[in-house]
This record gives C-alpha cells, structure tokens and sequence, in this order.
C-alpha cells in the first residue's frame, strides 16, 4: 500500500490497458485517474497536477514524446514522474524518451510488480525533494550542494569524484533492474574503500546521477582516488553475463569509471558552481 494519497495520471489509448493499472493501483492504494488522448493528458496534468504520470508514447493525437515536452516546459507540470509506456524498443527511442526529461521507460508487454516498484521509487525521489538517491540511498542535490558550499569556508579540504560513465547503453541492453543493480553495488564498494582508508568525518554523496563526490583530507584524496578507480575497474567485467564479456557491443561500450580529485589550495572559487563544473572538467 501507498503510505500516501499520492495521485497518478495514466495516459494511455489503449482502454484495457488503462482499465487495468486504474483497477491495480487504485488497490495499491494511489488516486488514479486516466485520459486517453495527448492533449487530454497534457490538460489532465496542468489542472490535477498529479504525482506521478504514467504515458504511453502512441497516441491517438499527438505522441508521448510531445505530452512529455509540453509538461516539461511548463513550470506546474515539469517536476512531476513520467514513467513512458511504450511499445517501442529501438534505443533511439529510449534515449529520445530519456532526453525529455523521462523517470523510466518501460517496454510493452510488462510486468505490473516491476511497473509498481518503479513507481514507489519515482514517488519516493520526488517527495524527498532528491535528497537521498533512491538507488544508492545516498544523499545528493541540495544537502551535497552545502557539503561543497561549506568547502568554499574552510582551509583544508580534499574532493574527490568517481563517475561511472556508459551505464545508459549497459541500461538500454540489459534494463533499469540490472542497472539500479551496478549502481548499488559501485556505491557499495567505494563506500567500502572510504571505510578502509578514510576517517568518519569523510562523506560520500552523489554529485551527479552516476558520480559520486568524496569529501576527504588532502593527505589523503590522491591515494583514495586510485584506491576507488583501482578497485571499481576490476569489477566492473562482472556485472555482464558470461556470454556477453568478450562481445564487441561490450567491448565498445563497457562500463568504464572516470575519477578526479581536487585539494583546498589549488585555487580559489567564487561559487559552489565554479567548484562543481571544475571537478567535472577534471574527470580522466
């Protein structure tokens, strides 16, 4: 059950279809409600604002992608989940999903339960206002955007990043399951490493959706860099299928991790932005 009234939009031409998540996530205990037009939808979501909108991208006016852009480029409706519901498979049409501004993309025929979770942690990121990620449970947005603020006042500090880098086409071949799964496990690890060789005052956060931020002692980021990148690079080959490992789709596009690290001295920065975007530029 929903710990909350929370309310989901389901857009979508097909009546079965919406007949069925209506009837199963009322039980799951949300506020459902449907439209089976685009501009049905886009109107649905500017006067009901819900908390979570469920859009297939064939429709019978315009498509979801349009409903999507319209939602996003206005400001009562461009915070709110999508979830796409699409037949359509071809990476282009997931990256294209993605790049308006999508939650999730999930692929007809589905599974209700994995549609369920999907939308409990759309839900959750949402009303923790992305304070924690609701993969890794780490925090992230505004509360690492202070971490980094608070670095802008003091004399001695140490920042490093690890980015994961390629886990969209890892995303795209094997599903947001398998994915969420590597992120858990790459936070897991380097969480591991900064209990090792760091100290409890360290904090790991996440500084982008797939880098993570290191807040260390400049005595000691060079080593924890190398530590972190040694350990995620060997590991990495194992989150594929044995079958998979020496494919050339793999080999092209393997999860590869890209790190950094910055200490107090280096320069000085005028804005908390400045301090992020020059930690970005330095990823090798």
């Amino acid at each position: 059950m929903a710990e909350t009234k929370s309310k989901i939009l389901i857009v979508e031409d097909d009546l079965d279809v919406a007949d069925m998540l209506n009837a199963y996530f009322r039980v799951q205990g949300y506020d459902v409600f449907t439209a089976n037009w685009g501009e049905d939808g886009v109107r649905a979501a500017s006067t009901s604002r819900p908390d979570m909108i469920i859009l297939d991208i064939r429709l019978p006016d315009i498509d979801g992608y349009e409903v999507a852009r319209r939602l996003r480029s206005d400001r009562k409706t461009n915070t709110i989940p999508i979830i796409f519901l699409t037949e359509k498979r071809d990476r282009a049409d997931r990256l294209h999903g993605l790049e308006l501004g999508a939650d999730d993309y999930i692929t007809k025929p589905f599974d209700v339960q994995e549609l369920r979770l999907r939308v409990r942690n759309a839900l959750r990121r949402a009303s923790q206002d992305t304070l924690t990620n609701p993969v890794t449970g780490l925090p992230e947005g505004d509360v690492v955007m202070e971490r980094l603020s608070d670095c802008l006042n003091k004399d001695n500090w140490a920042l490093v990043v690890v980015s994961l880098q390629n886990l969209d086409l890892f995303r795209e071949h094997y599903g947001f399951v398998a994915s969420d799964d590597v992120m858990r496990a790459v936070s897991l690890m380097i969480h591991n490493a900064v209990r090792e060789a760091g100290s409890p005052e360290n904090f790991l956060g996440h500084l982008a959706p797939t880098e993570f931020l290191l807040m260390t002692e400049p005595g000691t980021a060079s080593s924890m860099d190398e530590r972190v990148r040694t350990r995620l690079e060997q590991s990495l080959d194992y989150f594929y299928p044995i079958k998979d490992r020496d494919q050339a789709m793999v080999r092209e596009n393997r999860l590869m991790v890209l790190s950094a690290h910055l200490a107090s001295g280096e320069r000085r920065f005028s804005s908390v932005d400045e301090l992020k975007a020059e930690l970005l530029q330095r990823k090798k």
